[in-house]
């Protein structure tokens, strides 16, 4: 990542990007971008040094009953942003969301915009020597299912039905990307596609039999294609199914 220099969001003192403490006042400081122009500013900065933008300012609180990372076993604290609760882990930056709370990010640019410049800043985690291995909900601890967003994404997420879902560092903001591509629209499209080859071919058995049957004389019911599942249907799809 390209280092810049920013300005201490306590202190107002030049600081390079890649510090992680202020040499002035020893505040703690951490990236992340703008949710306007995805310049990159300091947790805490009110306004964008690049646009001028009003910045939305993370809240991150500490509590102990939000349960513990799936991943690294350290407890959640709350993560706030703007109009945004979830939970996140300050060891591997991890985050969940509850299904309400996902699905309304999927739903919402102002929610995509918040999130993305707190998350779309860090660095995904290395999984090239990974064994695939399913990991607990943190609420209520069964093993959650592995799900591959909207089949064609390529972003394997974390899902447990009854309570939300978590996202590895970089999983969140990828999906948020995906969507704003088109991809989640063209997923639907390829899908309907799919339910209608399948409908035809279920028509075309149908008339077979009736052929071969016709001597009986049986009948088939007909068969009706799903409707068509826009992006709040499609989140709730992935609690119900």
């Amino acid at each position: 990542m390209k280092i810049e220099a920013l300005n201490c969001p306590n202190c107002g003192a030049g600081v390079a990007s890649d510090r992680t403490l202020c040499e002035y006042c020893n505040s703690r400081l951490k990236t992340m971008a703008c949710p306007a122009c995805f310049g990159l500013l300091f947790i805490g900065a009110q306004h964008c040094s690049h646009c001028g933008a009003k910045t939305v300012v993370p809240e991150i609180i500490p509590e102990d009953r939000l349960g513990d990372c799936p991943r690294c076993r350290k407890r959640l604290d709350a993560l706030i942003v703007g109009a945004v609760a979830m939970r996140e882990c300050a060891r591997c930056d991890g985050v969940w969301a509850d299904a309400e709370t996902f699905e309304n990010i999927c739903a919402d640019n102002e929610k995509q915009s918040a999130v993305l410049g707190l998350l779309a800043m860090r660095e995904a985690r290395d999984k090239s020597g990974d064994v695939v291995r399913y990991v607990p909900c943190p609420d209520c601890q069964n093993l959650m299912n592995r799900h591959n967003f909207a089949g064609s994404s390529g972003v394997i997420v974390d899902l447990c039905k009854r309570h939300g879902i978590w996202f590895d560092a970089e999983e969140l903001p990828r999906i948020i990307e995906f969507i704003r591509r088109g991809g989640l629209a063209k997923a639907r499209e390829k899908e309907k596609l799919q339910l209608q080859e399948q409908k035809r071919a279920l028509i075309e058995q149908q008339r077979q039999l009736e052929r071969e049957n016709a001597r009986f004389g049986q009948t088939f019911p007909a068969t009706q294609s799903p409707s068509t599942i826009l992006v709040r249907q499609f989140v709730r799809f992935l609690f119900d199914k």
